[in-house]
């Protein structure tokens, strides 16, 4: 069945199956990858459907999940029903093979007896077969279906849900609690089917064989069993969600430590972390001895409580044998009955613990599904048409939160084809900004409008298609550099004109030398994050990423802050004919990047103070004149002390 992923051989085709990042094959190991890559079948592109405005806002439910595969679990209850039946039947035909042939000796009554006995569990084995194999198919679909919901909820969802929830937490969702969906369908859901419908059929069969038996246990017995069980099912609902929650805190410990492991290791910090984490592990292991305890008093006491109401209707039914309302068979019957009434009484304590695990994690996705973007696609929303790329700010005020205003009531007008820059001091409100321009966020007051539309009144995918946005901090995905060039142009993946816009856009960033180094140049892979990469190095592929999407608009958010002077002169002459023709928001610290700007704006404390070209601000001797000067001292301090140093 195929999959999601990209085409078998491209570097990006199975990364972290195992979990553990993914940095390539090894060179030794390649060749046997190819041969196995070769054998692999040919697998249809699967037709995704995804969208922004419409999804299913029904409240996520354990029945209503599983109520998606209707049909198939029906197929699986009839097999279960009777895979049951022919367990059941062996206490009656031993019954029979007593009464009938042992006690009166008549040998061919038990031979047919025992013969139907072996009967009754071959056809029992294959209809438990077929069950295990159904029903594990029907799982893994259900599963899959599941997965990627989960994971188109998480493409559909706000930057600021991702701000507010930590990393780990959110790949729990995907991990532990997709496991614990999958051992509740597999093995809970379906064995507690066939436990409660033995337990239904044998309750039957004991009233059928011996009604006073029978009453003296449920009458006696029962109560007390059910009793305990109301006290398990309460005490446990509490301790496994918590347990939920002590995954979620351990997960994102681990991936806290490993995305900052380079802190980590710079700052000495591993042997404190190694105890708080220790600590984070400390809270879990505590609420799973919560569950240990509780299921530790519930098992044996049900296991007590058996064996005493053995003891008690040995007794009793040995009585009633004496007097002759019951035959040795069918007292033989009774209580081989007994012991699959209790049986699945102890097989469910251990199912209710699946059943426990799988409900908490039915909660926690239910909450996630249960959570709307916060910058929702209105239905039917029309796509914004090709832009010329003229943007307003009209009356714009935001925040990121009820009680911190980012930005107050900003108004700014950017002609198309004019490129703008955005200076102030750091927590100003210069790439809020950029963000809204993107439509990362939606303003509280006021409408961000390209072209005459409101952000808020088009598709989601025409606005990003056509904006294109090189971070502060890029980037890259484990794969070859050919895979992160065309990350936001597909055409380009494969073929010689393809080829050739990424050898051209290469060479507009000044990184054919680094690419040509490589031994596989173009199809070189690279570590997670670009971790073998040079900060600047992922800079100048961030920018020519950009380039190759051939926005309309192109927004640099502090995109030359990691380059040192000699890079960032290449980029400034690239991004002249990159930017030609093109609409340009910059948020610039390095005002030698913002001067080039045809026009800068002075933000401060989330206002406009200034508004006008280099020479204009500089003769306001205002804000902006103040952070020039600044500037040029500081810049004059570094030349002086290199030619000092020299």
């Amino acid at each position: 069945m195929g999959g999601f992923g990209p085409p078998a051989g491209s570097p990006f085709a199975n990364p972290g199956a195992t979990g553990l990042p993914f940095a390539g094959v090894p060179q030794e190991l390649q060749d046997r990858v190819d041969d196995l890559l070769d054998t692999e079948p040919d697998h249809e592109v699967p037709a995704v459907e995804f969208s922004q405005a419409t999804w299913d806002r029904r409240p996520f439910t354990l029945w209503r999940f599983v109520g998606e595969k209707r049909n198939a679990v029906v197929g699986a209850f009839v097999l279960v029903v009777l895979e049951t039946l022919m367990v059941t039947s062996g206490p009656f035909l031993t019954g029979e093979a007593i009464d009938r042939g042992i006690v009166p000796g008549d040998q061919d009554a038990l031979v047919m007896i025992a013969g139907i006995y072996v009967a009754t569990v071959v056809v029992g084995t294959v209809f438990s077969a077929a069950r295990v194999a159904w029903t594990g198919r029907v799982g893994e679909s259900l599963m899959e279906t599941l997965r990627i919901r989960i994971f188109s909820h998480f493409q559909r969802l706000s930057l600021s849900f991702f701000t507010a929830e930590k990393g780990g937490v959110l790949m729990t969702r995907m991990t532990s609690d997709i496991d614990s969906l999958t051992a509740l369908f597999q093995d809970g859901l379906v064995n507690m089917f066939v436990q409660f419908l033995t337990l239904a059929i044998v309750t039957v069969v004991l009233f059928v064989v011996s009604p006073t038996l029978a009453l003296v246990l449920f009458l006696g017995v029962v109560p007390v069993m059910l009793a305990l069980t109301l006290w398990f099912r309460k005490a446990s609902d509490v301790a496994f969600l918590a347990v939920r929650d002590r995954i979620a805190d351990v997960m994102s410990d681990l991936q806290e430590n490993l995305a900052g492991i380079r802190i980590v290791t710079a700052t000495n910090r591993a042997k404190r972390n190694v105890v708080a984490h220790d600590n984070v592990l400390g809270e879990h292991r505590d609420a799973n001895d919560e569950t240990a305890v509780i299921g530790a008093v519930y098992g044996p006491s049900t296991e007590l409580l058996g064996y005493l109401a053995q003891a008690l209707l040995l007794g009793l039914g040995g009585w009633l044998v004496s007097r002759g309302d019951l035959s040795v068979g069918e007292l033989a019957a009774f209580f081989l009955y007994l012991t699959m009434f209790f049986a699945p009484i102890q097989q469910l304590v251990q199912l209710y613990n699946t059943y426990q695990q799988g409900r908490s994690a039915v909660r926690k996705l239910s909450e996630l599904f249960a959570t709307d973007p916060s910058v929702p696609e209105a239905q039917g929303a029309p796509d914004l048409p090709t832009m010329e790329g003229a943007i307003e700010l009209d009356h714009v005020t935001f925040g990121y939160g009820p009680d911190v205003t980012v930005l107050h009531d900003l108004s700014l007008s950017i002609a198309a084809g004019e490129t703008v820059a955005f200076v102030g001091e750091t927590g100003a409100g210069k790439s809020t900004v950029a963000k809204l321009v993107n439509r990362y966020y939606d303003p509280v007051e006021g409408a961000v409008r390209i072209d005459g539309h409101d952000l808020r009144d088009v598709t989601l995918a025409s606005v990003r298609r056509q904006i294109g946005v090189v971070p502060q901090e890029p980037f890259l995905f484990a794969g070859s550099i050919r895979d992160n060039l065309a990350f936001a142009a597909p055409r380009l993946r494969s073929g010689d004109a393809a080829a050739t816009e990424l050898w051209d856009a290469v060479d507009a960033v000044g990184l054919r030398d680094l690419v040509e180094r490589q031994p596989e140049g173009l199809d070189q892979v690279i570590h997670e994050r670009g971790s073998s990469l040079s900060s600047g190095e992922r800079q100048l592929l961030a920018l020519a990423r950009a380039f190759l999407a051939r926005p309309r608009v192109l927004v640099l958010d502090e995109a030359t802050s990691n380059l040192d002077l000699a890079s960032e002169t290449r980029i400034e002459a690239a991004l002249d004919v990159v930017l030609e023709g093109r609409t340009a928001i910059i948020i610039a610290h390095r005002l030698a990047t913002a001067m080039r700007a045809d026009r800068i704006a002075v933000i401060h404390d989330g206002r406009l103070a200034e508004l006008g070209s280099h020479d204009e601000l500089l003769a306001l001797d205002g804000r902006y004149r103040a952070l020039y000067d600044t500037w040029t001292s500081q810049a004059s301090g570094a030349t002086a002390t290199s030619t000092s140093a020299s």
